[in-house]
């Protein structure tokens, strides 16, 4: 059974330059199958919008959806540090709803953090989390939330004014209290320089390296179809072996290959009382 790590653990992880490994997931299989890998952390991320929901963006992602799924990874990697996304709306109206919302991951799916995207705008909303007793991980960089701002999903921080407000924002994070910092496509140099100039443990999706990377499972199994980001590498083809299991039992049903007589159960009383009773309804 392995031991969940803390946040005293991560922050030793990154005094000792190694580097953590963490995933995505949105329910109970794929929540076991990642701790019995031995996966670092995992992120219960309100892309479920797009990747188990359907949605065209994680706009429409609600509370109770994150805190249902959350629930189910916790149910599956009981022995991993996992944390939960905060989705549009959940801290984006006050400090105390902000505080609300977050111990709902606490009490209600036994998160050990929540994370919330942007940086100097949300200062004030990490302090305050913070200030409740709840471990906070920053998101900067592209933030999906906010990304109609930024004129869709496109990296960040690529020239000197993006740059300095990205730095910026990893600053802002970790002044207001926030244990961890996950950087999203944002190019390797900017993100160096963050991992050094932060005492806080600082990830990587689509950024390069520093204390640890982050891929969404989806991607890294090959099970979402509908574009691949240019920073995902893929370890598998799920969508393949899934059409093509579909596809045989199709076939097979409409053969009558499927059931063979190993997949019925057989009766146990003599056939001939059957026999009876099949007649005495037939009248």
């Amino acid at each position: 059974m392995p031991k969940k790590k803390s946040i005293l653990d991560l922050r030793k992880l990154k005094a000792a330059h190694e580097h953590l490994a963490w995933v995505t997931a949105y329910d109970f299989p794929t929540a076991s199958f990642a701790e019995q890998a031995g996966m670092d952390m995992i992120l219960v991320g309100d892309s479920l919008g797009m990747v188990v929901l359907g949605y065209q963006s994680t706009i429409p992602v609600t509370m109770e959806d994150c805190i249902r799924h959350c629930q189910a990874v916790r149910r599956g990697a009981p022995n991993t540090f996992v944390i939960g996304d905060m989705p549009f709306m959940s801290y984006q109206i006050s400090d105390e709803e902000a505080v609300r919302n977050a111990g709902r991951f606490l009490k209600e799916a036994d998160m050990d953090c929540v994370k919330l995207e942007g940086g100097v705008r949300v200062s004030s909303r990490i302090r305050a989390i913070t200030d409740a007793g709840i471990v906070v991980m920053g998101h900067i960089g592209l933030t999906p939330q906010s990304s109609g701002q930024l004129g869709g999903h496109k990296a960040q921080g690529r020239d000197i004014a993006g740059a300095r407000a990205v730095i910026k924002d990893a600053l802002a994070v970790q002044e207001a209290g926030a244990a961890l910092l996950l950087v999203e496509a944002v190019p390797p140099e900017i993100t160096r320089f963050i991992t050094k100039r932060l005492d806080i443990p600082v990830y990587s999706i689509g950024a390069g390296h520093c204390n640890g990377q982050l891929l969404i499972s989806s991607d890294l199994l090959g099970q979402f179809e509908l574009f691949t980001p240019k920073f995902v590498k893929k370890y598998a083809n799920v969508s393949e072996v899934v059409i093509n299991a579909f596809t045989e039992y199709i076939a097979d049903v409409k053969s009558g290959a499927f059931p063979g007589e190993e997949h019925v159960y057989r009766v146990l009383d003599p056939m001939d009382e059957f026999e009876k009773l099949f007649s005495e309804f037939k009248k």
